[in-house]
């Protein structure tokens, strides 16, 4: 049954890009490729089937690798890992968000897979990996001048305006750290990981989550 949701979620979410969906964009996005709805095989041979040497990282339900898909493009596909069962409804929750909202400070989705018991997400590849990379790098962080550093925080306070007041569903991230946020060629700010997010009620500015959440 899971499996079947993410399907018709999926090929819900290529329908709504092939229909001129995708309200709140501000990145102009129209030569985007109408194959959305990525199968394993193109994954597995676009990662090199998922090599190690291919692997940008590993989050809290999974790890993300590098990949080139048929046109050329780079991507980042995040992995669940499969034997997290707390993970599938993080992953359907990260692309029931995903399908509503989209920013310039905002990671976008390219599109998913839902495969046998394998599930991806596939994010636009942006080269300058996350910002405690450069944070927590002596010789990385020497980078990141005042001004640099005043235009990051900005854009990630422009991200969180946009999904806390304008985005179609609003809503709270709940694990903002500095390794859910992604930097581009520029090093603009784009926020990531909407496993733990949650939707605001109606027309509520406050929500009380009641436990502590987030991941190391």
């Amino acid at each position: 049954m899971a499996m079947e949701f993410l399907a018709r979620l999926c090929s819900c979410f290529v329908k709504k890009l092939r229909d001129g969906g995708g309200e709140g964009d501000e990145d102009g996005d129209g030569g985007q490729s109408s194959e959305l709805f990525f199968d394993l095989r193109t994954l597995q041979v676009a990662t090199n089937f998922f090599s190690e040497v291919n692997q940008l990282g590993h989050g809290g339900f999974g790890p993300v690798y590098k990949g080139l898909i048929p046109n050329g493009q780079e991507v980042a596909v995040k992995k669940l890992s499969l034997n997290s069962r707390q993970g599938l409804k993080e992953f359907t929750n990260e692309v029931k968000l995903l399908l509503k909202t989209q920013h310039k400070n905002l990671v976008m989705l390219l599109g998913c897979c839902a495969e046998g018991p394998e599930k991806m997400l596939v994010y636009e590849y942006l080269p300058n990996r996350s910002l405690d990379y450069f944070l927590f790098d002596k010789k990385k962080s020497s980078s990141l001048d005042w001004l640099r550093r005043y235009r990051i925080v900005t854009g990630i306070a422009r991200g969180l305006l946009y999904l806390h007041e304008e985005a179609p569903e609003r809503i709270i991230h709940r694990d903002i750290k500095a390794s859910n946020i992604l930097l581009d060629g520029q090093l603009n700010p784009k926020i990531s990981d909407f496993g733990l997010a949650r939707l605001f009620p109606g027309d509520d500015t406050h929500l009380n989550t009641f436990r502590i959440s987030g991941t190391q």
